[in-house]
């Protein structure tokens, strides 16, 4: 009797220093001034920005990974497992970066837009080569289209300094090829099926937090910008009050 009368003090007893630190909690809170909070304001933004730069230093590594990748013209698995990298990596953290986006420099989250113009000149390039065998075919009313293109390109590109994976000369081909219109039955058999841009431009947006630990931090700096922007907001109020009192 006397244990079981002991254990349910000891209970009671928990539960009142629980109870007790419940209370104290906000109390020693709302205790703590508002230039106390400015102090603590100073390191945490100086965390801010170093977590937010290795964040940022990562992502670019990751980037300059698959740019790098398709310089070299690896194959397209070995990319698409470097993009994979680069895509979960700032999906999951959070990554401010300043970008060029159609000339503009802006403040965004995430990579910025970048375009794998390796792969795409290789895609294309590949399509016109079966564009030669198809074009090639008598029964187009034109004759030889790629034939002739290519004749009116070459010389372009030799006088032009052009490779023959160069942008300028898939365009040039491009061009000649469109300039001879093709019966409807034939039309799909004489023309390059180029791939669209957009196929190889890439632009992964991060959260604006994260739980990480910089995403964590982030918040914290939040909340103690918005309790001493209440702070600021309920002391104006109260000297408004008493002006009319």
């Amino acid at each position: 009797m006397s244990r079981a009368l002991g254990y349910d003090l000891k209970k009671h007893e928990s539960h009142d220093i629980i109870n007790i630190m419940k209370k104290r909690g906000p109390k020693k809170f709302h205790k703590i001034k508002t230039w106390q909070l400015l102090v603590i304001l100073i390191p945490l933004f100086f965390m801010d920005a170093t977590l937010l730069r290795l964040d940022h230093i990562r992502m670019t590594e990751l980037r300059d990974a698959v740019m790098a990748a398709d310089e070299a013209e690896e194959s397209d698995e070995v990319i698409a497992e470097k993009l994979t990298a680069l895509k979960d990596f700032v999906f999951s953290n959070v990554v401010i970066n300043v970008a060029d986006d159609n000339g503009n420099q802006k403040i965004m989250f995430g990579t910025g837009p970048f375009y794998l113009e390796h792969t795409y000149i290789r895609a294309a390039n590949k399509a016109l080569s079966e564009a030669e065998a198809k074009l090639a075919d008598d029964s187009n009313p034109n004759g030889n289209i790629y034939g002739m293109a290519s004749e009116t390109c070459r010389a372009q590109a030799i006088a032009n300094g052009w490779s023959w994976d160069d942008a300028n000369y898939i365009n040039c081909m491009m061009g000649e090829i469109n300039k001879y219109p093709a019966s409807d039955d034939i039309q799909s058999t004489i023309k390059a099926s180029l791939p669209s841009t957009e196929l190889y431009r890439h632009n992964y947006a991060s959260p604006i937090l994260a739980p990480t630990i910089t995403g964590l931090a982030i918040l914290v700096t939040l909340i103690i910008i918005v309790v001493i922007l209440m702070r600021m907001i309920w002391w104006v109020i109260l000297r408004l009050s008493l002006l009319f009192i």
